[in-house]
C-alpha cells in the first residue's frame, strides 16, 4: 500500500471507528437523562457542598481586584492585568460557567479584536485581527504552554483540541504580535489557556446534559491528595453534536452530515518538594468522528466521509523559587497527532524542551530570557487531493528569547525591550524585536504603546506540497498547487496604542488602536497559461490592517454587571510582482468590519442566576464563494438555579433570534458548509 492508501481502505477503517463510537453514544444518550434525573436525587439525599479551592464569584469582586486578577502570557510572568503594555483581554472559569458555553470556540466569540465562526458542527475559523480562515495561520493556540499549532498546514484543528472547561482556570487572550516571547505564528495574537493546578479541583464533579443540537454531553472528574502530599486529578469527557442544516451550493443536495464526536480522557498531577520548587506531570488522549462533504478533483459527486482525529500529549514541568524576584522553569512535553480523511491524512509526533529563567536585577531591572528546542517528525500519507515530498520530515527549530522590564518614574513608567531569536529549516535565522511602554497615570490609569515585529514562517505543506482543489463558484478546472522551497516569511510590523481608565469605581474602559504593516503574505499564482492549471506558493501580497476595539464593565448593581465590546477592523491588500492571485486577495472581505457584544449577569432572588448576550457580526465574503454571509444578530441566554452548594441546574439557549444562520465558507480544503440552528440545552452540574 505504502503511502497510498485507497478510499476504500480508509473508508473501512473510518467506518469502524464510527461503529463504536455510534454504540458509545447510543448508550450514554441512554443513560444521560437518567444522570441528569440521578443528580438531582442524590443532591437532595446526601448533602453538597463546594470544593474546596474553587474561586470566588465574580460577582462579588470590585472592579479594581478584577483589573488586578495575574496573567502570564503577555510577560511570561505573573503580572497585574491593568499594568500589562499590550491588548489583553482574560475569560475567568466563572466567566466559562456563566455564560453557558458548551467550549472554548464558543467562549472567544466575546473577545474583542478575535473573528470567530462557526463553519459546521465540528469545525471553526478563528483568528485576531483579520485573515480568518478554517485554518488561520496567524493566531497561536497554547494548553498549558503546549503549543496545538499545526505546521503541516499552519492553523489550528479545533475540533481535536478540547479541554474540560470545567478544569480551566482561565484564557488569556492577547491581541496583536506576541512573537518577541512565543516565536513564529504568534504573529496577530496568543490564546494561552490555563487549566487549573489539581489542588483546586479536590473532591468530585459530574457534569451532564442533552439538547436538541448538542445530542449528549458528560464530564467527570475527581481529584484526591496521596499519602506522600501529591494532588492530583483524573477525568474525561465525551460529547455528540448534531448534523447543522446544510447550505444549498446548487447541484450539492442539501445534506448536512457534519455530526461531530468526541471521547477524551486525562490527568494532573502537583506536588511541592520544600518551598522551593513545584513540580506537575499532565497528559491527555482523545479520539473524534467529524462527519463532513468534501468537494474534490477525483469525484464528481461530494464524497461523505467521518474525518478521524485521536492523539495523545504528555507534560512535565518544574519550577524552582531562587528568591522573591527569581525562579527559573523547566518544561517538556510530547505530543502525537493523528487525522485520517480524505483530504488530510497526518501522522505528527513533537518533543518540545523548554527553559526560561526570571530574575529582578537591582531596583529597576526584571529580566526574563529562555531557550527552547523543538523537534517535529511527521509521517503523513498521500491523500486523494494532496502528496509531499519528502513524504516524511523531521524538523527541527531552535529558539531563544530575552526581555528586560525596565522601571523608571518610581515605577510608574516601564519601558520593556526584548526579541526572540528562532532557526528553522525553511527560512534560517528570524529576529522578532520589540518595544513597549506602559505609563500608569496618578488617578491609576494606564497607557501603553508597542512597536512589533513577528514573522510567520512556511508551513511544511508549502514548502513540500503536491495538492489537487476545486476552486468554487464561478467553476474553473482543478487547480494543481505546488509547493516552493524558496517561499518565504510572512512579515508584520505592528504599532500599538492602548488605554486602560475606571470612572467612578463602577465602570472601567479598556481601548486598544493598531496599524499593522504586513509584506511577503502568501499568494498562490498560477503560471500554466491554460488548462490543466498549474500553481506554486509565494509571497505576492502585501498590504496593511488597522482598527480599535473597545472593552467595557459596568457594576450597575452588586449584583447586577453589564459588560459590552466593539470591534472594528479595515483590511487593505495589494499584489505585487504581477500576481494575479484574487483568491488571496479576498481575504480583505473574509473577517467582519463590525463586531459587538453586550451581554449581562444578574444574581436574582432565591440563587437563581440570569446571563444573556447579545452579538453581532457584519458581513463577510468567503475566497471562493460568490454568496457572502450576511451580517447576523444573534442571542444567547443561560438561566440556572443552585437549590444548593455544589448543585447547579442550568437551561441554556443559544442563537435564539433566528432558525438558522451561516457564519463561514470552507476554504483550502473544501467541504459543504453548514448554519448554525438555533439550540437549547439542559444542563447539572454537581461537585461532592
Amino acid at each position: 500500500m505504502g503511502f497510498r492508501m485507497t478510499f476504500e481502505a480508509q473508508r473501512m477503517r473510518v467506518t469502524r471507528l464510527s461503529a463504536h463510537l455510534t454504540a458509545w453514544r447510543n448508550r450514554a444518550g441512554r443513560y444521560l437523562g437518567g444522570c441528569m434525573i440521578g443528580l438531582l436525587a442524590l443532591a437532595g439525599s446526601v448533602g453538597v457542598s463546594a470544593a474546596p479551592g474553587l474561586p470566588a464569584d465574580l460577582m462579588d469582586m470590585s472592579l479594581e481586584a478584577l483589573m488586578d486578577i495575574e496573567i502570564t502570557s503577555c510577560a511570561k510572568r505573573p503580572q497585574k492585568k491593568s499594568e500589562a503594555a499590550a491588548a489583553v483581554f482574560v475569560i475567568t472559569n466563572e466567566d466559562l460557567r456563566r455564560w453557558g458555553v458548551m467550549n472554548v470556540p464558543d467562549a472567544l466569540r466575546r473577545v474583542p479584536g478575535l473573528q470567530v465562526a462557526r463553519i459546521d458542527a465540528g469545525k471553526w475559523a478563528i483568528t485576531s485581527r483579520g485573515f480568518n480562515s478554517r485554518f488561520a495561520n496567524k493566531l497561536l493556540v497554547l494548553i498549558d504552554g503546549r503549543s496545538v499549532y499545526t505546521p503541516l498546514f499552519a492553523g489550528v484543528y479545533w475540533e481535536a483540541n478540547e479541554v474540560m472547561l470545567e478544569d480551566v482556570e482561565r484564557i488569556e487572550v492577547i491581541r496583536g504580535p506576541g512573537g518577541s516571547l512565543w516565536g513564529a505564528n504568534a504573529v496577530n495574537g496568543v490564546i494561552n489557556i490555563i487549566t487549573k493546578s489539581a489542588s483546586d479541583t479536590q473532591g468530585a464533579l459530574v457534569s451532564t446534559g442533552v439538547g436538541d443540537e448538542e445530542r449528549g454531553f458528560a464530564s467527570l472528574r475527581y481529584g484526591n491528595t496521596t499519602s506522600s502530599g501529591k494532588n492530583f486529578r483524573v477525568y474525561g469527557k465525551f460529547h455528540s453534536t448534531d448534523s447543522g442544516k446544510a447550505i444549498d451550493l446548487g447541484s450539492i443536495p442539501p445534506a448536512a452530515h457534519d455530526d461531530h464526536e468526541m471521547l477524551q480522557a486525562g490527568f494532573r498531577m502537583d506536588w511541592d518538594h520544600g518551598h522551593a520548587n513545584s513540580y506537575t506531570i499532565q497528559g491527555d488522549v482523545y479520539g473524534s468522528n467529524s462527519g463532513q462533504q468534501l468537494l474534490l478533483a477525483s469525484s464528481p459527486t461530494p464524497v461523505t466521509e467521518d474525518a478521524e482525529y485521536s492523539g495523545g500529549n504528555l507534560l512535565y514541568r518544574w519550577t524552582h523559587r531562587a528568591g522573591p524576584d527569581s525562579d527559573y522553569t523547566l518544561q517538556a512535553y510530547f505530543d502525537g497527532v493523528s487525522l485520517k480523511s480524505a483530504a488530510l491524512i497526518e501522522d505528527r509526533n513533537t518533543l518540545d524542551i523548554d527553559f526560561q529563567q526570571h530574575r529582578g536585577i537591582g531596583k529597576r531591572h526584571d529580566l526574563v530570557w529562555g531557550l527552547n528546542y523543538r523537534s517535529i517528525r511527521d509521517h503523513p500519507e498521500a491523500s486523494q487531493i494532496y502528496s509531499l515530498n519528502p513524504p516524511s520530515r523531521t524538523v527541527n527549530l531552535f529558539t531563544a528569547f530575552i526581555q528586560d522590564e525596565i522601571g523608571l518614574l518610581e515605577d510608574r513608567l516601564k519601558l520593556t525591550l526584548g526579541s526572540k531569536f528562532e532557526h528553522n529549516e525553511f527560512t534560517g535565522f528570524e529576529a522578532q524585536p520589540n518595544i513597549r511602554m506602559a505609563w500608569q497615570t496618578d488617578a491609576g490609569n494606564t497607557l501603553w504603546g508597542a512597536v512589533s515585529r513577528a514573522v510567520r514562517t512556511p508551513a511544511r505543506g508549502e514548502h513540500d506540497i503536491n495538492m489537487q482543489v476545486i476552486p468554487q463558484a464561478p467553476a474553473p478546472p482543478p487547480l494543481t498547487i505546488m509547493g516552493n522551497r524558496d517561499f518565504d516569511s510572512e512579515n508584520l510590523v505592528a504599532w500599538e496604542l492602548g488605554y486602560r481608565f475606571s470612572l467612578a469605581r463602577q465602570i472601567s474602559v479598556d481601548l486598544t488602536g493598531f496599524y499593522n504593516k504586513y509584506d511577503d503574505l502568501r499568494t498562490v499564482d498560477i503560471y500554466t497559461p491554460a488548462p490543466p492549471l498549474e500553481a506554486s506558493f509565494n509571497n505576492n501580497m502585501e498590504g496593511n490592517t488597522r482598527g480599535f476595539e473597545i472593552d467595557a464593565r459596568w457594576k450597575l448593581r452588586p449584583w447586577l454587571e453589564l459588560n459590552a465590546n466593539y470591534t472594528r477592523l479595515e483590511i487593505d491588500l495589494d499584489l505585487k510582482n504581477g500576481s494575479t492571485d484574487l483568491l488571496s486577495l479576498g481575504a480583505e472581505d473574509a473577517s467582519p468590519e463590525h463586531q459587538y457584544n453586550v451581554w449581562i449577569a444578574a444574581d436574582l432572588d432565591h440563587q437563581v442566576e440570569l446571563d444573556a448576550g447579545l452579538r453581532y457580526a457584519s458581513s463577510i465574503e468567503t475566497p471562493g464563494f460568490t454568496t457572502p454571509i450576511d451580517d447576523y444578530i444573534a442571542l444567547d441566554m443561560r438561566l440556572a438555579w443552585t437549590p444548593r452548594p455544589g448543585l447547579e441546574v442550568s437551561i441554556i439557549g443559544q442563537n435564539l433570534l433566528d432558525s438558522s444562520h451561516p457564519e463561514f465558507n470552507p476554504d483550502f480544503i473544501f467541504s459543504v458548509p453548514t448554519e448554525v440552528e438555533r439550540s437549547v440545552t439542559g444542563k447539572v452540574t454537581l461537585k461532592f
